[in-house]
């Protein structure tokens, strides 16, 4: 299976950001304008936690506060789980899987390298297995045994 840095290469690598103090109105419109479902938080350039619509529903809409009046520190999981670049991608769905998160933060040597969503993963998925069923296809019409 490939590893994470080939799949932040296929367009993972974007670090869309947000800080602790904005409000989540602005915060929903940056995911809307970049079609994404989380953002990462940072603070002084540093990973202090990742927000999500599945926040913003459960703590914003289901508790009947106030989108311009919360502000993202109130609703984000702070201290992400994260991933490294060499990871593989069976890691990564792996801890995707058995901590029910959607978005995994791809940080090396303490530098943030991008995010991967769920989405991006079952991407990589399908294309090696692509690749492998057409290998095989391959192999099998060429009569080597």
């Amino acid at each position: 299976m490939s590893n994470i840095k080939s799949i932040l290469a296929s367009g993972g690598n974007r670090i869309l950001s947000v800080t602790p103090d904005d409000n989540i109105l602005e915060t929903l419109k940056k995911m809307s304008e970049y079609g994404v479902g989380a953002l990462l938080v940072l603070e002084h350039g540093s990973l202090v936690g990742i927000v999500s619509e599945r926040d913003y529903a459960r703590k914003v809409i289901l508790e009947g506060k106030n989108s311009t009046d919360t502000k993202v520190k109130e609703i984000m999981t702070p201290n992400p789980i994260t991933v490294g670049a060499n990871d593989s991608l069976k890691t990564c769905m792996e801890t995707m899987t058995n901590n029910h998160i959607r978005h995994l933060p791809v940080v090396d040597q303490g530098k943030i390298l991008g995010v991967l969503s769920n989405r991006d993963l079952l991407k990589s998925v399908i294309s090696q297995q692509e690749f492998l069923i057409d290998q095989l296809e391959s192999y099998i019409q060429t009569g080597q045994m």
